[in-house]
């Protein structure tokens, strides 16, 4: 995994690229398609302009075709064709009409100018500026006395292009959207399994831990009570019966988490509602953490002030919540633990606190902390024993009562974790 990992990352990233790339390639290239197709257009345009400013000639002059048979008069027109005849309006009319036959509907300016290239007729908006910047085309027949030219100005000729590929950038920005989109998703799936990939492993590790002390301690234990001089001393089977007992016990309970945790994640848990005396439990569960805590010559004080302490609550669940800080407040403390648990009310709330002088932890083990699994680094202590479930148990089970859990550190001082559970109400 840790070698395919980057060459995965890799191969994703250069397909993607060579996809935009391509992308790129095929709007640059539409592009000059649709400018080329532009350019014929126009060229176009200036032909049926040129053609129909002379119809319009014609027709103000009497004459209503090209089909006239009068050769003489034909000359006569043509030698004294000039676009001043027309007039402005009518200049601007055809031009109009003849750009959006070739379907440029875009505004324009033109002037007209002489062969001395002075402007003779000019558009309201034209200015000098445009001049350089125009079409040019001669719009007197050959046999004209004036040379007269067209100059059209076109306004953003590239609004015209964008237009024709519309169409085309958009589903490029779409699709090019899916891709960022589908890699996106991968590159973190791929995360995702590598942190599962390692998640798991750790816990195989775990459990592999938790399981092997208690069979190593049975099977043991199973060989002294085997043994001719143990067999026959009523003292000893007891005591290694007990121990027996004991490490069975500690095996159920680590079971038992392992399959309350799938149930959890399966939501299969059904909570069993009911008035529980908040104190009262935790007061039960204060005498039966003690000896465990004195055992490592610390102390356990309970300060449960909070006037309201009723709650509507599965008390088994609520129970293992409790049980669950103070086991974890036990686990990661160095010394003697001293934990303090206190009670209060906060609106419709009732505040539960769990503090100790322990370990703490970093923000970033803070932030992950409930996560399921998660195991904080725990520098030399390296008695710490569990599967990294018993807090993501507390969030999951604060949650389904409607409350909620957080924790607040500080690393060589210690953890305060608060649990906030809806009251009872009447």
């Amino acid at each position: 995994m840790k070698k395919t990992f980057p060459l995965i990352i890799v191969l994703i990233t250069l397909s993607v690229l060579g996809v935009l790339g391509i992308q790129m390639l095929w709007i640059k290239n539409a592009i000059w398609v649709k400018n080329d197709q532009y350019q014929q257009d126009v060229k176009s345009s200036l032909v049926d302009i040129k053609t129909a400013l002379y119809e319009s000639f014609l027709l103000k002059n009497g004459y209503y075709s090209f089909a006239q048979d009068m050769q003489s008069t034909g000359f006569l027109l043509e030698h004294s064709f000039t676009t001043q005849n027309l007039g402005k309006d009518e200049i601007t009319r055809i031009i109009r009409k003849e750009l959006i036959k070739n379907k440029i509907t875009l505004p324009f300016d033109y002037a007209i100018t002489n062969i001395f290239n002075m402007p003779i007729i000019f558009s309201e908006g034209y200015n000098a500026e445009y001049l350089n910047q125009s079409i040019n085309y001669v719009v007197t027949p050959e046999r004209a006395v004036q040379v007269e030219t067209l100059h059209l100005y076109i306004h953003e000729p590239s609004n015209y292009i964008l237009s024709k590929i519309s169409w085309m950038i958009i589903a490029s920005i779409i699709f090019t959207a899916i891709i960022i989109a589908a890699f996106t998703l991968t590159i973190r799936t791929v995360f995702n399994q590598k942190k599962i990939a390692e998640v798991k492993n750790d816990f195989i590790n775990n459990m592999t831990h938790e399981f092997k002390t208690p069979l190593a301690t049975i099977s043991l234990a199973v060989d002294a009570l085997n043994n001719e001089k143990v067999i026959h001393d009523t003292e000893k089977i007891k005591y290694y019966s007990g121990m027996i007992k004991e490490e069975n016990k500690r095996m159920n309970k680590q079971v038992e988490k392992i399959l309350q945790a799938a149930r959890v994640e399966r939501q299969e848990l059904k909570l069993i509602l009911q008035e529980v005396n908040a104190h009262e439990t935790i007061e039960h569960i204060a005498e039966n953490v003690l000896l465990q805590i004195q055992q490592k010559q610390g102390s356990l004080s309970l300060d449960l002030t909070a006037p309201n302490f009723k709650l509507k609550a599965d008390e088994v669940h609520f129970s293992n919540i409790i049980f669950n800080l103070i086991d974890n407040a036990i686990k990661y403390t160095n010394d003697a633990p001293s934990i303090k648990i206190s009670t209060s009310n906060t609106g419709h709330y009732l505040a539960i606190k769990i503090s100790d002088n322990g370990i703490g932890m970093s923000k970033e083990t803070q932030s992950r902390i409930f996560e399921k699994f998660y195991r904080s680094h725990t520098g030399n202590l390296h008695n710490i024993k569990g599967f990294g479930l018993g807090l993501s148990y507390v969030k999951a089970m604060t949650e389904a009562h409607g409350g909620k859990v957080k924790v607040e550190s500080i690393v060589g001082k210690g953890s305060t974790f608060t649990v906030m559970l809806p009251l009872l109400t009447s």
